[in-house]
């Protein structure tokens, strides 16, 4: 890919996994700005066939996929755009495909990851579950087959690109930044009565609901802290959190002499996305540049341990290793489909979390069988107790 800035270089071929959530449609809007440069090979969706038909009728991908029961609606959608159904498992196997695009949430996303990566694939992770799941699989995948990882999340986009030419160099901290979410100004009092509307109007990122919602608890930033242990090689007492509400400083890595560098840009997902397509180039911009004098003032803070219990709960899981931060991630997907839902308040969201991981039974080393076994524990124990408690 050294001549990508060319434009007679080949496109690049991608494989779009959760083409119709946030990351996915993001994705392809850069595709869109760039045609000569990327070429779509598959595109697999969850249960929107609407979007997932105007897709490939768009981009005439080589396979299509969906999580939607309806399979001969799918088999339609294929053979008019002239494609075949086929499992994003498959897809990712396929050696046409030069970088798997993960935009999956949850589970679903493990498979693929391992295969591209097992083959020697690029892989572009946009979901946090697979790493915080199964963050040594990922990188026993990495070291057998020789793939290799481009995080999209901006968080991890960032430490990544602070990390290039650093080979050698004692990394003693990693500050992750976040946002605080929608209702980083309520007061804590407030929180149990909290509408899933309210805590959906993130002011800075336009992301999906599951993610969003985790911005507001802060769950995202400790399965982040579990990330980056895994994607960067570091012990987790080496992460650390600071809210920075603006989402300009996207994360900050300081190194063994003190210095500090960290990336910049006004939050848009597909300046991380861009890079992760088109690495090891820049290519020319699709976001606006960023304007350090029109932004003025730029605010941190440490976020409030008791004001975010989730946080405190990823972090437990992560030092917990083995098949607790699995467990960790299926109960929060079910207590914040919950909350979503308005079957449970906001608060409880931890609290079914907090449950999960004190009635689990620990397995160190997980294999992917363990995994999945905590997983589906997870989900089977969580629904029950909302249900029970509803």
């Amino acid at each position: 890919m050294d001549d990508l800035n060319h434009v007679d270089a080949p496109p690049i071929n991608l494989v779009l996994l959760g083409s119709t959530g946030s990351i996915g449609r993001q994705t392809l809007d850069v595709v869109r700005a760039m045609p000569e440069r990327f070429n779509i090979l598959g595109l697999a969706a969850g249960r929107n066939l609407d979007a997932l038909e105007s897709q490939a009728q768009e981009f005439g991908p080589r396979y299509v996929w969906a999580a939607s029961a309806d399979g001969a609606r799918l088999a339609r959608i294929a053979r008019d755009s002239d494609a075949s159904v086929t499992a994003m498992d498959e897809m990712a196997a396929d050696p046409d495909g030069d970088v798997l695009v993960v935009g999956t949430a949850g589970r679903a996303g493990l498979e693929p990851t391992l295969t591209s990566l097992e083959r020697g694939g690029a892989v572009a992770l946009a979901n946090k579950e697979v790493v915080v799941m199964a963050g040594q699989l990922v990188r026993d995948a990495v070291d057998r087959g020789g793939g290799q990882l481009r995080p999209v999340d901006s968080e991890h986009s960032a430490i990544w690109q602070c990390l290039w030419g650093e080979d050698g160099h004692e990394i003693r901290r990693i500050l992750l930044t976040a946002s605080g979410g929608a209702l980083r100004h309520l007061p804590a009092d407030e929180l149990a009565d909290v509408s899933p509307e309210q805590a959906l109007d993130h002011p800075t990122w336009n992301m999906g609901d599951k993610i969003t919602i985790d911005s507001a608890t802060l769950m995202n930033k400790g399965m982040e802290t579990i990330e980056a242990k895994w994607l960067f090689d570091v012990p987790y007492e080496r992460v650390e959190i600071v809210q920075h509400a603006e989402s300009i400083v996207h994360s900050l890595v300081e190194f063994g002499d003190g210095s500090v560098k960290a990336q910049l840009g006004y939050p848009d997902m597909k300046l991380p996305i861009q890079l992760a397509l088109s690495y090891p180039q820049r290519l020319e911009p699709t976001v606006e540049p960023l304007d350090l004098a029109s932004v003025g003032t730029l605010n941190f803070s440490r976020p409030d341990l008791d004001r975010y219990p989730c946080l405190k709960l990823a972090q437990q899981a992560g030092r917990a290793g083995g098949t607790y931060p699995a467990v960790m991630a299926a109960a929060d997907e079910v207590a914040v489909e919950a909350f979503l839902e308005r079957r449970i308040r906001f608060t409880e969201i931890a609290d079914y979390v907090n449950q999960a991981m004190d009635a689990h039974r620990n397995t160190a080393n997980p294999d992917i069988e363990a995994i999945d076994a905590a997983d589906a524990w997870a989900r089977g124990f969580t629904t029950g107790r909302i249900a029970a408690a509803v």
